[in-house]
């Protein structure tokens, strides 16, 4: 099957689950004028969650499966534990003309390329000012992920990379010290370092052990460190370094955070920018 190129101009943004983080994502979107609210679908029996989602013009449907087949870009925005049930009950409508976006927190890129059968889907952890428009959401994009145009993103070598221990932390507030950052961390084990980008709203930190590190992303994401709820992921490994600013391998400088399937931005949601964007920096 060919798989044809999103419009950015026409495409249509479904939410699989209309809870609390849809809402705020369809909001941000909306409000910022990256999507009109005319080209969002969603789903819910619930009249109260119906008519939050309706009440800034977005249409509710009556059913998931009537939301995957209106949709071009399909976020899954259901709780971790109910994800892998969600996305194998959709998989005979999840074809590889469309773009699937997860934002549940601890599900693995390659668990689900395999739920979907395709691997044309992009892991995006938002932080919580999406709603305004003002976050900055860390990306990873697996190697089936298309941008509008046709470009293949390069694989989450990072996530997949057994000697890496870098983590990336997404979502932190502005006066967190690398002490405070630090601090969490070291109930997983030895931390060989820390490093916050000043103005990124982000940080680094690096375990000595992978196992640890992984321990923390699993312990710490989603949890509060300094005054926000931060959002953590694998950086770059120490081995994959690049010219220019960069920290254990993981470049930083500008908006962006490249390479390796991971991508940040301030100032606007990256989930909710035109397909093409949200893979950029990525390819």
């Amino acid at each position: 099957m060919e798989i044809l190129p999103i419009l950015s101009d026409s495409y249509t943004l479904g939410f699989i689950g209309a809870g609390k983080m849809a809402e705020s994502i369809a909001k941000g979107a909306s409000r910022s004028g990256v999507l009109p609210s005319s080209r969002i679908v969603t789903a819910h029996s619930n009249p109260s969650r119906r008519a939050a989602f309706e009440s800034i013009g977005i249409t509710v449907l009556s059913s998931n499966d009537d939301v995957v087949r209106a949709s071009n870009v399909v976020v899954f925005s259901v709780k971790p534990q109910l994800v892998k049930d969600v996305v194998l009950k959709l998989k005979p409508l999840l074809t590889k003309d469309k773009l699937l976006v997860s934002v549940a927190a601890g599900i693995k890129l390659k668990d689900l390329q395999e739920w979907a059968g395709h691997g044309r889907f992009i892991r995006v952890m938002p932080n919580t000012p999406a709603a305004v428009g003002q976050a900055a959401s860390a990306v990873v994009l697996a190697g089936g992920g298309h941008s509008a145009n046709g470009v293949v993103a390069q694989g989450s070598q990072s996530e997949g990379d057994s000697n890496n221990t870098t983590i990336f932390v997404g979502g932190l507030d502005s006066e967190i010290s690398d002490e405070d950052l630090r601090q969490p961390f070291l109930q997983y084990g030895d931390v060989v370092s820390v490093k916050i980008p000043i103005g990124k709203g982000c940080g680094f930190v690096q375990l000595a052990d992978r196992k640890n590190a992984e321990e923390a992303i699993q312990g710490l994401n989603g949890t509060v460190i300094g005054k926000q709820t931060v959002r953590l992921s694998w950086g770059r490994s120490p081995g994959n370094k690049h010219n220019g600013n960069h920290y254990g391998g993981q470049g930083y400088g500008g908006h962006g955070y490249g390479g390796h399937g991971y991508a940040a931005r301030q100032n606007q949601d990256i989930a909710m920018q035109q397909p093409a964007a949200a893979i950029q920096g990525a390819s």
